[in-house]
Parts: structure tokens; C-alpha cells; sequence
């Protein structure tokens, strides 16, 4: 079974096509010898590269509930980076196309038709445009080592020049440029929310109460709302900018984590593993110092077929969202009837185990497993169908390392259990 489109989905190819319906008058037809094909091809995959780069800059606006049209911001930041890496593919073929289509006229021709003399100002705000795709593209192929993720922020800028160049180079050449305006303000408008607005205005100051550990690397952050309190699902996630100076690093750089807490709950608790030089540092945030929380994103717990009972497979840090679920499930006394499997290397790495265990205790509702890698290898079929007979039936959700949750899926999808009803969050978007 396949999943159907999102509205964001519709939303997206509408606008997509927008800017080649209404030049499509004006490109003639598609018959005759092949430099007319050449020429065809060439101005469609033009108008559709830069549509597609100017609408996935859009799509990085980052608003609270933006993200629901299009299944959660994690599967939004993988449209935009799709979309981002077609624009410069369609670019390309735009390029190569019109030079071939002036080849049977002559190799001068060819040459002259990409690149003309300085008088042609159009053309060459094109070139300049891929240019700067060009510099902001090239880390994501490994050309300069391995990517680091506030740079790679930075670098975005530069996209911001090669939309104004693009948009240049089509107004300058089109027919009909309202569609150029429109898609145009769309994109550089989200770019300018997100650079210059969004951290003055989009981040709610919260306090650390207390920093508990959890492991060995593992704490969770308790925070506590300086003024308003930010209302959120279970499931979701936030963007997190500590502020504290005394920090050794990722000081004011926002990182994304899920969010531990029940709604109902007056403090805001996220867990946070020691996965990199910002998560760290924020082992030992000082307590009492100030962060800004942006948020909340996501809709985990959403894509839920209420006829199904839910079966949550948490692994690592990932189990927070199931953290976050089961203390909500607590304060209410009662919930759907839920299975959650923890997937731990040892016990010791099982950072929620003893509170879990207690939940599940209380609670006729909700039945808890472990599975420890080392004593048990890889989670097998039998175990699960062990520990959960009706798991097939299931509506499942999935968070954990990319390793664990490529397992699963292949585990799952080879018992017949449709992709429809498999929900996976993992952050390797960052």
C-alpha cells in the first residue's frame, strides 16, 4: 500500500508548474527537427530549476504547524533538500540543452549561445546563479571533508544569492513574470524569516531547573517557561539555543530534540545524549542559565489510524518520544492499549528503563519490553511475535538510531505489514 500525497505534496507540484503553464504558450511546440526539441527541453527544465529552487527555499520557513501538510518538518527538510539538489539538476540540463540545440548551426554558435557578450546581462545573471549553487552545494559531495553542521547553516546565504541571481535572470527573459514575483517573495521571504527574524522573534526564554543524568552521557534537561509556556503534543520536537557562556561549545547554536514531557507538565524535559560537541556541552549547562526554545515541530503520534492499537519500538535517545507518551499516558491514568519495545544495548544504556517499568506497572494499558543488543543480538521476528502476538495488526512507530531503524523496517515490511502504517523519525537530516 502506498502512501498518498500530503496536501503540502499538491501544494508544492501546483506551484511548481504554475511559472511553466503560463510560459507554455509562448515555448511553441515540441515537433520538428531535433534543435527544436533541444531548445523545448531546454527552456522547460530552465523554468522547472529555478520554480523548484525558489520553492524549496520556501519550504525552509520553519513556522510552528507549517510542517503538518507535509508529514512533520523532519520529512519537509528532506523535500527541501531533494528539491534543492533537482533545482541544480534541472539547471544543468537547461545549460546543455540550449548549447546542443545551437550545435547544428555551428561549435561557434554553441559557444556564443552559452556565453555571449557582456551586453547580455540576462544570461549571465544565470551563470552567476549556478555559480553560487555551485559553492553552496559542494560540501553536501564530500568535497571538502566531512560536512559541519553551523557552517553548512552559514552557507546558506549563499543560496540567498543564487535565488536573487535566478530571479533576476528569468524576469529578465520571461513573458508573463508574475509567477517569478510570487515564487520569488516566497522563497526569499523564508529566507529572510529564518536569518533575520526567526531568532529574535520565533524563540520562547526558558530557565534550566535541573540538570538530571540519566547514563553515562545521557542527561535530561528540565526547563522551566520564563513568561509564556509553550504548548506542545507528544511526539514532537523542539529547537534548543542554550545561552549559558560558560558552555565549551554550541553556545547560541539551535539543535533539534524531542521533547520527554507530558504535555500536561508545567516543565519542558528533553533528554540529550553526548553526540557531538554541542550535545556536550549542554552534559553540563549550568543550572539557572537561560535557553530560547523554538517549536514545537512535528507530528509523530499523528499519523495514527485510531482503529489500531500502537506498538512503539524506541532505541537510544530516540526513546524520548515514547518517554513523553508514556508519562502522558500516566497522568491521565489510562490510554490506548500500547506496547513499547526499548531496544538498549545493555541494561545500563536503558536511560528511562526504571520509570517505564513503573509505568507499565500502574498501568493495564500500557506493556513494556526490553531488548538488550549485546545478550540478544538484533531484535528477530520471533522475539516480537514472543512479546506482541498481534504486532502485524499494529499501527507502529519507530525512533532510534538510523541503523536500528533500517532493521526494523526490513524486519516489519517482510512480514507484511504495509509502509502505510510504519511511522519512523530519525535526525539525520542535520
Amino acid at each position: 500500500m502506498r502512501r498518498l500525497p500530503r496536501p503540502g505534496d499538491i501544494a508544492l507540484m501546483a506551484l511548481l508548474l504554475l511559472p511553466l503553464a503560463v510560459a507554455l504558450p509562448r515555448l511553441g511546440g515540441i515537433g520538428g527537427p531535433p534543435e527544436l526539441w533541444l531548445t523545448w527541453i531546454g527552456r522547460v527544465t530552465g523554468i522547472l530549476g529555478l520554480a523548484l529552487m525558489l520553492l524549496a527555499a520556501a519550504v525552509s520557513l520553519r513556522l510552528r504547524g507549517f510542517d503538518r501538510p507535509f508529514g512533520g518538518l523532519v520529512r519537509l527538510w528532506k523535500l527541501h533538500h531533494w528539491m534543492g539538489f533537482g533545482a541544480f539538476i534541472l539547471a544543468m540540463v537547461h545549460v546543455l540543452a540550449l548549447a546542443l540545440a545551437a550545435v547544428p548551426a555551428s561549435l561557434d554558435a554553441a559557444v556564443a549561445t552559452l556565453f555571449p557578450s557582456v551586453s547580455h546581462g540576462a544570461v549571465w545573471l544565470g551563470w552567476l546563479s549556478w555559480l553560487s549553487m555551485v559553492i553552496f552545494l559542494a560540501p553536501t559531495f564530500g568535497f571538502f571533508g566531512r560536512l559541519h553542521y553551523q557552517r553548512w547553516k552559514r552557507l546558506h546565504l549563499v543560496s540567498a544569492a543564487a535565488l536573487l541571481l535566478g530571479l533576476g535572470h528569468a524576469l529578465l527573459l520571461a513573458g508573463e513574470t508574475w509567477p517569478w514575483w510570487l515564487l520569488g517573495i516566497a522563497g526569499l521571504g523564508a529566507i529572510v524569516w529564518r536569518k533575520l527574524l526567526s531568532p529574535r522573534l520565533a524563540g520562547l526564554p526558558y530557565r534550566v531547573a535541573a540538570v538530571e543524568p540519566l547514563a553515562r552521557g545521557v542527561v535530561e534537561l528540565v526547563l522551566e517557561p520564563e513568561g509564556r509556556r509553550m504548548a506542545h503534543e507528544t511526539g514532537q520536537f523542539v529547537y534548543l539555543s542554550p545561552l549559558d557562556e560558560s558552555l565549551s561549545a554550541g553556545r547560541s547554536e539551535e539543535h533539534p530534540y524531542t521533547i520527554a514531557s507530558s504535555p500536561h507538565d508545567a516543565r519542558l524535559r528533553i533528554g540529550i545524549k553526548d553526540l557531538g560537541d554541542a550535545s556536550h556541552a549542554l552534559q553540563s549547562v549550568t543550572p539557572g542559565s537561560r535557553v530560547l526554545i523554538e517549536g514545537p515541530y512535528g507530528d509523530f503520534f499523528q499519523r495514527h489510524s485510531p482503529s489500531r492499537k500502537p506498538l512503539w519500538f524506541g532505541g537510544g535517545i530516540g526513546i524520548t518520544p515514547f518517554v513523553g507518551g508514556a508519562r502522558e499516558m500516566a497522568e491521565r491514568g489510562q490510554g490506548e492499549e500500547t506496547h513499547l519495545f526499548y531496544l538498549a544495548n545493555s541494561p545500563d544504556r536503558a536511560y528511562y528503563q526504571g520509570e517505564l517499568e513503573e509505568i507499565a506497572e500502574q498501568l493495564e494499558s500500557f506493556t513494556y519490553t526490553s531488548h538488550y543488543y549485546r545478550d540478544q543480538g538484533p531484535l528477530t521476528e520471533a522475539f516480537l511475535r514472543r512479546h506482541c502476538p498481534d504486532y502485524v495488526e499494529r499501527e507502529i512507530y519507530i525512533c532510534g538510531p538510523p541503523g536500528m531503524n533500517a532493521h526494523l523496517q526490513r524486519l516489519l515490511t517482510d512480514q507484511g505489514i504495509p509502509a502505510s502504517r510504519i511511522h519512523s523519525e530519525v535526525f539525520d537530516f542535520l
